[in-house]
C-alpha cells in the first residue's frame, strides 16, 4: 500500500457486456451496476422485510469489543432472506444477469458456487464507520496467500435506499485486491464511498478492502441487501437447509435451490 487513494469506482448498467463488468471487478476489486433492481422490486422487497426489520435489535449480542465494533452499535442485520421475501427468492436471486455474473467471475475456477449469506444491513444515525476488512477473512487461511490466492467469492451489495457519504455508504479501496499483503487493510483516509441510488448494486471481490461508512445524519437509515456468493467447497455463514422449510424449498426455481445448497456438491456443480 502506498499513498492516498485517488481511484474511482467505475459505473456500468445492466446492458454492459458481462465480460466488461467481470474485468472491472478483477481490475479494481469492485464496480457499481446502476439500475440492477427496478424501483418496484426495491419497493416490494423493502415492504416484505419491514416487519422483521422493525423487530430486529441493532448491534451485536457478543461481549467481544472487536465484534461489537464490526457489527455496529446502531446497525441492524436481518438474515434468512429466502424465507422473508418472495421478491428475493423468486426474482432477485433468480435473475439471469445475477447468475451470468457469478458464472463469469467464479465458475471457471470454482466449478460450482452458492450463496453463503444474504442480509439486510441497515446503518442507523450515529453509527461509526465499520473497520476496514476483506470478506475472505471469513476463511482466514486465504489471507496469507494474498492476490495469488484463489477466488473466495463476490458480494452483490444492493442499495435499498440512497447511498451518500453522510448516511454511511459502503467505502471501498479500489485496487486493494492487488496489494501484496492482505494483512494490510488500508487506512481511514483511503476508501471512497460507493454513491448509489436505490436499485444500484456494488459488485465487489472478497479480496478488496472495504467497510460500512459512518452515518452522521440524525434521521436517515441507510439500508442495503448484501448477497455473498462463494465456491461451494467453502462453508457458508447461513445453513439454508436448516433455515428454509422443505415446502418453501420445493417451490423455488431449480437454480435457486442449487444456490442455497439443496443439492450435492461436485466440482462441476452436478445437482
Amino acid at each position: 500500500m502506498t499513498g492516498s487513494n485517488t481511484a474511482v469506482l467505475r459505473k456500468v448498467n445492466r446492458a454492459t457486456p458481462i465480460e466488461e463488468v467481470a474485468a472491472a471487478v478483477e481490475a479494481d476489486g469492485g464496480v457499481i451496476i446502476e439500475g440492477f433492481l427496478s424501483p418496484d422490486q426495491v419497493k416490494r422487497f423493502n415492504a416484505e422485510v419491514e416487519s422483521a426489520m422493525q423487530a430486529t435489535t441493532p448491534g451485536a449480542t457478543a461481549d467481544d469489543e472487536v465484534v461489537q465494533e464490526f457489527f455496529g452499535s446502531n446497525t441492524k442485520r436481518l438474515t434468512n432472506m429466502i424465507t422473508h421475501s418472495k421478491t428475493f427468492r423468486t426474482e432477485i436471486v433468480d435473475d439471469d444477469l445475477f447468475h451470468q455474473l457469478c458464472d463469469a467471475i467464479l465458475l471457471e475456477e470454482a466449478g460450482s458456487y452458492w450463496m453463503v449469506t444474504a442480509q439486510v444491513i441497515e446503518i442507523g444515525p450515529g453509527n461509526r464507520a465499520q473497520p476496514l476488512h476483506r470478506d475472505l477473512e471469513n476463511w482466514y487461511p486465504f489471507l496469507s496467500l494474498g492476490p495469488q490466492g484463489p477466488k473466495t467469492g463476490v458480494n452483490f451489495f444492493f442499495a435499498l435506499t440512497e447511498f451518500t457519504e453522510e448516511n454511511g455508504a459502503t467505502r471501498v479501496i479500489p485496487g486493494s485486491n492487488h496489494w501484496p499483503d492482505y494483512e494490510d487493510r488500508g487506512t481511514p483516509e483511503q476508501p471512497i464511498p460507493a454513491l448509489m441510488d436505490a436499485g444500484d448494486v456494488l459488485l465487489f471481490s472478497s479480496k478488496v478492502a472495504h467497510g460500512g461508512g459512518a452515518n452522521v445524519t440524525t434521521d436517515f437509515y441507510r439500508r442495503a441487501l448484501s448477497i455473498g456468493i462463494s465456491p461451494s467447497i467453502l462453508t457458508g455463514e447461513e445453513a439454508y437447509p436448516f433455515l428454509v422449510s422443505m415446502d418453501t424449498a420445493r417451490s423455488l426455481p431449480p437454480r435457486v435451490q442449487s444456490l442455497i445448497g439443496f443439492r450435492s456438491q461436485y466440482p462441476k456443480g452436478a445437482r
